[in-house]
Order: C-alpha cells, then structure tokens, then sequence
C-alpha cells in the first residue's frame, strides 16, 4: 500500500496531471507524469475503467500496479505526480509482463524529461 502522501487523492491532480503532463505508453499502461514542485513526496493515482473487466479484476489490476509504484518510489524525482492509466489488455497481462510494462514506462517517462 503507499502511504497516504505519496497517493493522489484530488479529482483535479488527476485531471491536470492528465490533460498538461508528460505521456509514455507502455503495452498494456499509459504513464501520465507532471513535475508539481510544490510537493515534497512523488505521488502516484490510477485510473482502472470498467473497460478493463469486472470489479474483481478491476482490483486486480490496481493492486498489482500500486505494488509496482510502491517499488518504483526510490526511481522518482520529488515534486513528481505520476498517473498510470490501465488499459484492457492489464487484465489479461501477468504479474511479470505488467511489471516490465511498468518499469520500461517509468524509465522512458523520465528519460525523456531529463533530455528536455
């Protein structure tokens, strides 16, 4: 589970993480990322739509993706808002395919911004 300051909580953090943040898509995840240097802790939401399946695998999916960001935490910069976005085919994926997904989605998103 992460810990509540590392969690985005509002519908609007959502929203402009989304709309004015940074996309990498991965397989079966797309990665939303935002620099907010008004915080001190990297935070992470997700976004699991019923097009991914029934509430079960729903859960499913958001349990598996908060495990990988709670291990992905030491790889982010603070004052990052990362938004990870599941598509269908996350339901379908294992644990193994999901985490590679994952990681080549974080090291991409941030590669990219340290280019830039």
């Amino acid at each position: 589970m992460l810990a509540k300051a590392n969690r985005l909580l509002l519908a609007d953090d959502f929203r402009v993480t989304m709309r004015n943040g940074r996309k990498v898509s991965a397989g079966s995840i797309v990665l939303y990322t935002k620099r907010d240097l008004g915080n001190h802790q990297a935070r992470f939401g997700f976004v699991v739509a019923k097009t991914v399946g029934n509430a079960i695998t729903r859960n499913l999916v958001k349990r598996r993706l908060r495990m990988l960001a709670r291990e992905a935490l030491l790889q982010i910069p603070t004052g990052t808002d990362v938004v990870v976005r599941a598509l269908p085919a996350a339901a379908t994926a294992d644990w193994n395919k999901l985490s590679t997904e994952f990681k080549t989605g974080i090291t991409k998103a941030f590669e990219t911004d340290i280019r830039r």
